[in-house]
């Protein structure tokens, strides 16, 4: 799937979340630019990843296509920078030493069978009741988590106990396009 974007609209993107980032930090101003690239303006699922030496330093995003992609990143790359509940918000400082990463989603697909699950490839939403957790696909392989540990790790970010899908839970997959200044930094791009 990571074919999808070319390497200068993911350096662009990256850039759009940066950008933003640091206006928000600064001033407190939110900007929407306008972009002529008709896959900008298409409505996707979207979540945007701060690591700070390697450790995560926050993450949120839309499942669902909601808004179109540039609005999705500029929201997420706010919401991921100041309104994480796990973490304290991004400072100024902090910025420069910050690496981000965007994963656009593709829609989630109800599945019956956890053995249709592949990880690293997919993205998984647990649901029962009111709890709904969810983890990107890159989450199982940064962790070395086998397949149940995966489905474990959704069911208690879901807020239900670990081996809950044993008695039954919901479960969507999804894929995502990955890309991150790190990355792109690294292939030389």
């Amino acid at each position: 799937m990571d074919g999808n974007f070319r390497s200068e609209e993911k350096k662009e993107l990256l850039k759009l979340a940066r950008k933003t980032i640091r206006l928000f930090l600064e001033s407190g101003k939110v900007e929407y630019p306008s972009y002529h690239n008709p896959e900008y303006k298409k409505k996707m699922g979207v979540f945007v990843t701060l690591h700070m030496d390697n450790a995560l330093r926050g993450c949120i995003g839309y499942p669902l296509p909601q808004k179109p992609l540039s609005e999705a990143i500029v929201d997420n790359a706010i919401a991921s920078a100041t309104q994480d509940p796990r973490f304290e918000p991004v400072s100024l400082p902090e910025l420069e030493a910050i690496d981000i990463e965007i994963s656009v989603l593709t829609v989630p697909k109800k599945i019956t069978q956890v053995s249709e699950i592949e990880v690293g490839r997919d993205g998984i939403i647990i649901s029962k009741g009111f709890n709904r957790g969810l983890l990107l696909p890159q989450v199982p392989l940064e962790q070395s988590w086998t397949l149940d540990q995966y489905i474990s790790y959704g069911c208690m970010k879901a807020g239900l106990p670990g081996d809950e899908w044993k008695r039954g839970v919901e479960i969507e997959t999804f894929q995502a396009i990955i890309f991150s200044e790190k990355h792109q930094s690294q292939v030389g791009e």
